[in-house]
């Protein structure tokens, strides 16, 4: 394990599907404006408050949020302010659920999330687009340096691997197939039922393709961009709606999948209990995959409405994922060498500057001496001065290439950081 990074410190605090329900998650987690306005405070630098993050991205999903930096020390306290602050959230509500990962743990950690392994369905394949969706937002505005920007290429390229070089992501089930898997056991008939997707994302046509192959034929897709509507609804031979007219069509529908990017609730009790009065006792069910929820949680208390969220997902997982969990230790053997790849990179941030320093240290000295030696000895040529500064190279170079090869050799040992340490001293570096 890596303990200390060319005297920084990689670290995540983070919320999860396994740690925190979604009523915090959702509470915690960052739109893309808000995740905007986030990574824009700290990339201006005139924050002192924020001083001691030197890197930062966040990865905030419908099951995580998940704040990745590099600081000099273990600032865990700073990152819980900062999640609280920019979230207008007190720390007391999530600091007890909150995951605290330090250097080669937070490491093992992301490769992990991007290759599927921490996913509330193994081997989903959303993450890895919102692992590299979260490192270019970053990027954007230049809060990941050189530390945070390798880890994440790292980790892409793992994600990457675990998808091509395994069978974990083959027939993967996501949130949205798992959530209509759930009303196909509910509604067993869903080629007589109407059906509601709210909002047009990537969750929405997930949700789509799977109400299809099970049969579904009555599929109304309501977004607040009808056009972006009518494009989804066109692809599956569905129908159209805009927002505003939601309430219009929520008495005639027997499902409702909801799963749009609003900040706030859209479906409330009042809509569905005025819906319910003209359904003769038929009953009314709600996936909500939305983070922030999208119906209120209230509407499972009214008679007939049926209500299931995220929360309720990890309880109907599928129960066959043989061949998937099969794949895990070929994913893990894939992490373990990015891993070791990433901290061979690290070490190397330690080594590589003491090498430099070293070398041009011994050239300084080279140079002063040489030209000391030059003003004693008048009559030598042009072609004696390059041959004489040739040698003196060539003397200095042979004399370091012992030592700083075994320096570099050690970079990745168990010793690297006392070897660092020892050659700063003896050359005089520090």
């Amino acid at each position: 394990m890596v303990t200390e990074i060319c005297a920084s410190h990689i670290l995540c605090l983070g919320l999860n599907h396994a740690t925190t329900s979604v009523a915090l998650r959702e509470r915690l987690a960052f739109n893309p404006h808000q995740l905007q306005a986030a990574l824009a405070r700290l990339g201006c630098g005139d924050d002192s408050a924020w001083n001691d993050i030197k890197e930062l991205v966040i990865l905030s999903t419908c099951n995580r949020v998940e704040i990745y930096a590099v600081a000099n020390k273990p600032i865990f306290d700073t990152l819980e302010a900062f999640l609280s602050e920019t979230k207008n959230c007190p720390q007391v509500d999530f600091t007890d659920t909150a995951y605290r990962l330090l250097d080669g743990d937070a490491i093992q950690h992301l490769l992990e999330v991007a290759s599927g392994l921490d996913s509330m369905v193994v081997g989903e394949p959303q993450i890895l687009g919102q692992v590299t969706d979260a490192y270019s937002a970053a990027r954007n505005h230049g809060t990941p340096g050189k530390i945070l920007s390798r880890m994440f290429e790292v980790a892409i390229r793992t994600g990457k691997r675990a998808r091509t070089e395994t069978t974990i992501s083959q027939n993967p089930a996501s949130i949205a197939s798992i959530a209509v898997k759930l009303i196909a056991e509910t509604v067993p008939d869903l080629s007589a039922a109407k059906i509601m997707v709210l909002g047009a994302g990537e969750m929405a046509e997930l949700a789509v393709e799977s109400l299809r192959k099970r049969g579904a034929i009555s599929i109304l897709v309501v977004n607040r961009t009808l056009q972006r509507a009518e494009e989804l609804a066109k692809c599956w031979e569905g129908k159209a709606a805009a927002l505003e007219t939601l309430l219009d069509h929520l008495q005639d529908m027997d499902i409702v999948i909801a799963s749009t990017g609003a900040p706030h609730i859209v479906i409330r009790p009042s809509m569905v209990e005025e819906a319910m009065k003209y359904r003769h006792k038929r009953p009314l069910v709600f996936m909500d995959i939305a983070v922030p929820r999208d119906v209120d949680p209230e509407v499972k208390n009214i008679s007939g409405a049926y209500l299931y969220d995220l929360d309720g997902l990890s309880d109907h997982l599928e129960s066959n994922m043989a061949q998937r969990e099969a794949e895990v230790p070929k994913v893990r053997a894939i992490v373990a060498e990015e891993r070791a790849v990433f901290e061979e990179y690290l070490a190397s941030l330690d080594v590589v500057p003491i090498i430099v320093d070293i070398r041009n240290q011994a050239d300084s000295i080279r140079q002063d001496e040489l030209r000391k030696a030059i003003r004693r000895m008048p009559d030598l040529t042009p072609e004696m001065e390059r041959q004489i500064d040739a040698l003196t190279k060539s003397i200095v170079s042979k004399i370091l290439h012992s030592p700083t090869t075994k320096l570099r050799s050690e970079a990745n040992g168990l010793y690297a950081a006392d070897y660092a340490s020892i050659v700063r001293a003896l050359f005089g570096l520090d």
